[in-house]
This record gives C-alpha cells, sequence and structure tokens, in this order.
C-alpha cells in the first residue's frame, strides 16, 4: 500500500496547490505574481512528502522530468495562466524542475536530506523572499534587470536559517554553524542574481551539493 499511497498523496498535493493558484488568479487577477507563488512554495513539499513515502528513484526520475516538461509546456502556451502569467520574462518554473530534477538524480533516495534542504529553501526562502520583498517597503536596488529589497534579501536569509535548522533537527543530522552560515550566505547572494529566474536552478543545485558535503 505503500507505493500507491506516496504518488496519490502527492498527486492530491499538487492538485490542490495548482486549484489554489487559479482561484487566486481568479480572486485577485490584478496580482500574477501570488498565484505563481502559490505553486512556487507549494511544490516545495512534493520531496520531503516523496522521502517520507519512500518514492523509489524509479519512480521519482520520471515524475520529476514529466513535470518539467510540463511546465515548460505551460511556458510556451500557457494553458495554466496562474503559474506563468506574469508581467517579466522568467524561465524560473522550468528551471525549478530542472534543478529538482538533478537533485533527484545526484542524491535520491541515499541523500534525500540534501535534496529537501536544497527545494525548501529555494520554495520557503526565495518564494516568500517575493511576497514579502513585493509587499513590505523597503530600500530597493536592480541588479541585471531585477528589483531587489532590504526585506525580501533578509526574509530570504533569515527563513534559508530557519529551513536548514529545522531539516536537521527534523532529520537528526548535525549541522555544524560554518556550514550554515555559508549555505544561508551562498544561496542569499546566488538570489541577488534572479535573471530570468535562473536563481530557481542555482540555489536548489548549491545548497543540496553544500548540504551533502557539508552535513552528516
Amino acid at each position: 500500500m505503500l507505493s500507491i499511497t506516496g504518488p496519490i498523496a502527492i498527486l492530491c498535493w499538487m492538485a490542490m496547490v495548482t486549484a489554489g493558484a487559479v482561484l487566486c488568479r481568479r480572486l485577485h487577477p490584478n496580482q500574477r505574481e501570488l498565484s505563481r507563488k502559490i505553486v512556487h512554495i507549494g511544490t516545495g513539499a512534493v520531496v520531503p512528502m516523496a522521502w517520507v513515502f519512500q518514492i523509489p528513484f524509479v519512480v521519482a526520475i520520471p515524475v520529476a522530468m514529466v513535470i518539467t516538461l510540463a511546465t515548460a509546456i505551460n511556458h510556451q502556451w500557457r494553458f495554466i495562466p496562474a503559474v506563468e502569467d506574469i508581467n517579466r520574462n522568467s524561465y524560473g518554473t522550468i528551471a525549478y524542475g530542472i534543478a529538482i530534477t538533478t537533485l533527484l538524480l545526484l542524491f535520491w533516495p541515499t541523500r534525500a536530506d540534501a535534496v529537501s534542504a536544497g527545494v525548501l529553501v529555494m520554495a520557503l526562502g526565495d518564494g516568500l523572499a517575493g511576497l514579502i520583498g513585493r509587499g513590505v517597503d523597503s530600500p530597493k536596488w536592480e541588479l541585471f534587470g531585477q528589483t531587489k529589497s532590504t526585506v525580501g534579501t533578509m526574509t530570504m536569509a533569515g527563513v534559508t536559517g530557519l529551513v536548514l535548522i529545522g531539516l536537521a533537527r527534523w532529520s537528526g543530522a548535525d549541522l555544524p554553524l560554518p556550514a550554515a552560515f555559508s549555505m544561508v550566505a551562498i544561496a542569499t547572494g546566488l538570489e541577488q542574481l534572479s535573471w530570468r529566474g535562473l536563481d530557481n536552478l542555482s540555489v536548489p543545485l548549491s545548497v543540496g551539493v553544500l548540504w551533502s558535503r557539508l552535513v552528516v
């Protein structure tokens, strides 16, 4: 039953996330980033769920590839506008899918904690940084055509630290303080370089690889 329950639970979760994004778009049509961030943040839960349900490699990889392909198709033709219809040219959702697939190929299932670290930092850290940074007025600057803010950057750093500490406690991993600071600094720095959403690739891959090397 475990092999059936896991995929069904994950599919139901993603259906709810997508439905929530679509509903958000209908209720708040002028806030296009909000519905996209719901998908961005909600997707982050999939990897820990797959870890808990012990989804095998032979299932996880094809599913991740199919989802990445689906996001690329949706990016081109906007079948689900709530995911992609924003006022800027971004390949973030595609990069996100490639990052998750790559982390799974590198570390699943022996270092599921490393995959979870990379994905959760991107989902929660970057996702909340985008929402809070836009919602709270603070000093802003522009890098490579992308607007960043003090509050957004602080959110990214703070949430990244909390995610790493929380994951270490939950998994029983030994997270050295220098390793935690290094991952927070690198993730926050790479999030600044978000031209066309490529931080969705660089942040999770960097955090995942660093976690696999520095955390036992």
